[in-house]
């Protein structure tokens, strides 16, 4: 009793956020850290775009009421007013101040502040084809939701256009609410089935002409644009396979393009997010960031494309690009000297050398610096402190402590009530995994908790109270394990698993469970796996296992069979099921079910836009066939996140009777 009523007061505080640090915002910090530096004189600064009443579409999108503040005549407009268009989405104010692109359904606006008019770039009445936002693919596996960019001068806006005609439509029914079901439809392109067209337009404000950049071709995805210049549109062209990464530079005026950079693997997969973290210098150069040689490393590319030098070293994954100090030719980056761990760094872009480390303290440090690189905020966080903001001034790679501005005390005060204890760093035969152990005399029962998707990382020194910590509180010890596959240990750690997913992971975490049992502080004979989405996925495929030591497994939202999963995903870790069928084959979990055994609970949300619930009524029926028992637990028309009134409350004392009762 005097443990529930410990997790009665522990689990509902986790629940409810109260252990989440407080954040600065980018706008914060940038006007923290410019604060005093002479803004460009040719942007105009009199209006200003506020939102209100935000709400959410998919993962990152949103719809919101968005305004025009007019500073000098303290009017305020709302953004479609003209057009009735009402909530609108991706608000963007050009670089000149003027102009404001916004979406709305699939089309295209732009608002002219000195005027307040108001036009559509794009007419569609297709509903089935986009224009300058993100498609649920885009959004979802490839981090987009703006697919539209102002030229430096203002003059042009780009954006990318998907054609959803022949992409096939996923339906779920919601049931909550009415007397009868309703759908909500969305097309959603399945491992192997056709994807959105895509295509790269450019349009001119003053003669409203609609140019199409010549960088089409079949079966590829264009997840980024960027200018380089007024004229000069840079376009990232990924094909299907994500096996080919090109970035072309187009004539945004003739719309001629040719091939500036270029990336291709006949043994992995190419990743396209690396473009995000490339700097321009003022002369044309850029700095790159590529993992083509083995590690994540940083190049100097000439303006003509053509590679000058690398700056960082290897064996180390550089995992952001913060800043460049060009007159001191100092490159400022973020790695990870430990997989576990995260330091900012300074290098000579023009001598190279060994990089110097400016952050202290082991932990995660992020980097955001000055326009002029001379201050930088620090936001540090570790096992035992919440995001810590401290401001410093950097003068020849050395930093300065100037002021912690946000240090979030009080979270650290309230969650020390609690007195549980801090994760131990651990190494399991080439494995990072961290152990938390409750503080009881007896070998404690075991659960494992992963996550086990190709290039994640769970194993952090961060600030991260979550649902673990009622596991302790209840009485179980809990290990949380990065299998092969894994991030920041190298490009060929990253791909162990590449084509044949499941496998690798079942083997290292099966191997983990067995290595830490052998510790007299825990109890191998009662051990379980949790895991979410791919987690849930990968608790079910290693139960599958001959050999596995797990008494008891839960897996929410499961993906069960990678070919109803989507392309942008799955193809870029298996291909597709044209090429790879051996592969889809031995990763199903759909003719495994009569392998399974152990104590299983399985939960979906009905209306799971990622995952659909489709996943776990096939492996339901296929388990059934088997006759295998097992249990399982439904949340009306909730999503991935199953975060719905009280769904997750439910659903995690549901996971803790279930532990309870098999262990």
């Amino acid at each position: 009793m005097k443990i529930l009523l410990t997790i009665l007061a522990v689990l509902p505080a986790i629940l409810a956020g109260d252990f989440i640090p407080q954040e600065l915002s980018v706008a914060q910090q940038d006007s923290i850290l410019n604060a005093g530096i002479e803004q460009d004189e040719n942007v105009c600064t009199r209006y200003r775009l506020e939102c209100e009443n935000e709400e959410q579409l998919f993962r990152h999108s949103s719809q919101a009421d968005w305004f025009v503040i007019d500073t000098m005549r303290h009017t305020r407009k709302a953004l479609g007013e003209g057009l009735k268009l009402g909530k609108v989405r991706d608000a963007v104010m050009s670089p000149n101040g003027r102009y404001v692109a916004f979406a709305k359904d699939n089309n295209l606006y732009v608002h002219k502040l000195d005027f307040g008019t108001e036009v559509a770039v794009s007419k569609e009445t297709n509903t089935d084809i986009i224009s300058g936002v993100a498609d649920w693919l885009y959004e979802e596996e490839f981090g987009a939701t703006t697919l539209f960019a102002w030229s430096p001068d203002s003059k042009l806006l780009a954006f990318v256009r998907l054609d959803e005609t022949e992409v096939p439509a996923f339906a779920w029914q919601n049931f909550l609410n009415t007397d009868y079901p309703t759908a909500d439809t969305i097309h959603f392109p399945k491992a192997g089935h056709k994807n959105a067209k895509a295509s790269v337009c450019v349009y001119d404000i003053v003669t409203k002409a609609i140019l199409t950049m010549q960088v089409s071709q079949d079966d590829v995805y264009f997840p980024r644009i960027k200018w380089y210049n007024e004229n000069t549109l840079f376009v990232l062209r990924v094909n299907r396979d994500q096996t080919k990464m090109e970035v072309l530079s187009c004539n945004a005026k003739s719309t001629v393009a040719y091939p500036w950079y270029h990336e291709e693997s006949k043994q992995y997969f190419v990743d396209y997010s690396l473009f995000d973290q490339w700097q321009w210098l003022s002369d044309g150069r850029m700095i790159v960031l590529s993992e083509r040689d083995g590690w994540r490393q940083a190049y100097l590319y000439g303006n003509d494309g053509i590679k000058e030098r690398v700056l960082t070293p290897e064996n180390i994954d550089v995992t952001a690009l913060c800043a460049v100090d060009e007159a001191n030719q100092l490159l400022y980056f973020q790695a990870a000297p430990t997989p576990s761990t995260r330091q900012i760094y300074a290098v000579n872009i023009k001598k190279g050398g060994a990089p110097v480390q400016i952050t202290t303290g082991e932990g995660r440090h992020e980097a955001r610096f000055s326009k002029d690189t001379k201050r930088f905020i620090d936001c540090f966080q570790s096992f035992t402190t919440p995001n810590t903001y401290t401001l410093y001034s950097i003068s020849r790679v050395k930093a300065t402590n100037i002021e912690v501005i946000l240090d979030n005390t009080a979270v650290v005060t309230e969650w020390n009530t609690y007195r549980l204890p801090e994760p131990e760093l651990i190494n399991i035969n080439g494995l990072e995994a961290m152990l938390l152990k409750p503080q009881t005399a007896n070998p404690s029962p075991l659960i494992v908790m992963h996550y086990s998707g190709p290039q994640s990382q769970r194993v952090l020194n961060r600030w991260r109270k979550k649902f673990e910590y009622a596991l302790v509180e209840a009485g179980y010890a809990v290990l949380i394990v990065d299998p092969r596959g894994s991030d920041c240990k190298g490009r060929a750690w990253r791909n162990e698993t590449y084509m044949n997913l499941g496998v690798k992971e079942a083997q290292d975490l099966i191997m983990a469970a067995n290595e830490i049992a052998k510790r007299s502080d825990i109890d191998g004979n009662r051990m379980a796996l949790l895991g979410w989405s791919y987690g849930g996925y990968q608790t079910l495929f290693t139960m599958s296992q001959k050999d596995h030591p797990f008494k008891a497994g839960i897996a929410i939202a499961p993906v069960t069979d990678w070919k109803l999963y989507d392309t942008g995903y799955t193809e870029r870790f298996m291909r597709r099921p044209q090429v790879n069928a051996r592969g889809y084959k031995a990763a199903s979990l759909l003719n495994k079910a009569s392998d399974l055994t152990g104590n299983i609970l399985i939960i979906h949300g009905t209306a799971d836009d990622n995952v659909h619930v489709q996943h776990t009524m096939q492996y339901v029926e296929a388990l059934v066939q088997a006759d295998k028992q097992f249990e399982m637990q439904l949340y009306p028309d909730d999503n991935h996140f199953l975060k719905k009134g009280n769904h997750a409350a439910h659903m995690h004392n549901r996971i803790l009777n279930f532990l309870n009762n098999n262990l």
